[in-house]
């Protein structure tokens, strides 16, 4: 394993800080080019993403950038470093990550994770459709939650949503090579090929006719949740058939899109039977 340090400029000859960078003709990253979707390595970081990655056989793996500490932290956690160690100081891997970006010292270049449809959830009980959520805090969270209940995978659609990189991978503290992360085109055909596979489709809506509670459940199940405020669009509520709605007791009716993301599986692995009590 080489940890010999190479300065902070190695890194950025090829790749800048979100890992899409293509050098200029003067040898460094042209951070005016637009990066192209999945059209390259990049760069994550944060000690738990770090572990998920190199836990994860699906993910390709290139180089670990890493304090002296961090790289001691990572060892005694018994995880496999099977590419390049370059160790650096914490100042340079500043460099390779957005400013103020919470680190911790360990940086990796890697590749995004391999593309998933419908096709890969067919064996699968539960899935979490969100439609056009753009925020990658939110969306982080719920890739946590959805992990922590059980759920097989999280859909977001590829436009209006997160994309698949550093911020995410921050956010979602390893969920994010932990569980499926389905990006799809259009949401509605992909709630079609679900329901043709043999699940219902539920979608939250605050003006449904029943509440999740009330609401029959198969044993087969896909929930769509809507961004805030937008709520799920009516061609997806068309799609989907089967509207319900969170019922709340106290004076706050409404909840934010993770926590509601949250209740959502919860009710859903109780009347599925899922649920241990």
């Amino acid at each position: 394993m080489n940890t010999k340090s190479q300065g902070p400029n190695s890194a950025n000859k090829r790749f800048n800080k979100s890992g899409s960078g293509r050098p200029n003709k003067w040898g460094k990253p042209d951070f005016r080019q637009k990066k192209e979707e999945n059209d390259g390595p990049m760069h994550i970081y944060g000690l738990h993403t770090l572990e998920a990655a190199f836990n994860n056989k699906e993910r390709k793996r290139h180089k670990l950038f890493v304090t002296t500490n961090a790289l001691r932290r990572l060892q005694e956690r018994d995880i496999n470093i099977d590419v390049p160690v370059e160790e650096m100081t914490p100042r340079q891997i500043d460099k390779l990550v957005p400013k103020d970006a919470v680190h911790q010292g360990a940086v990796l270049l890697c590749d995004p994770l391999p593309h998933y449809g419908a096709a890969h959830l067919k064996q699968g009980h539960l899935v979490l459709a969100l439609d056009q959520v753009t925020d990658p805090h939110n969306v982080g969270a719920i890739l946590r939650s959805a992990l922590a209940l059980g759920a097989d995978a999280v859909v977001t659609t590829r436009r209006h949503a997160p994309e698949e990189g550093p911020v995410l991978a921050k956010t979602a503290s390893g969920a994010l090579d932990m569980i499926k992360h389905v990006r799809v085109q259009n949401m509605a055909r992909f709630v079609e090929e679900m329901q043709d596979a043999g699940f219902q489709a539920i979608a939250l809506d605050s003006e449904g006719p029943a509440s999740l509670e009330q609401t029959e459940f198969t044993d087969k199940t896909l929930l769509v949740l809507g961004s805030e405020g937008k709520g799920v669009r009516q061609g997806i509520r068309e799609t989907c058939g089967t509207l319900a709605r969170l019922d709340m007791p106290g004076p706050i009716k409404s909840l934010n899109v993770s926590n509601a993301a949250v209740l959502s599986l919860y009710v859903a692995r109780l009347k599925m039977g899922l649920m241990k009590i």
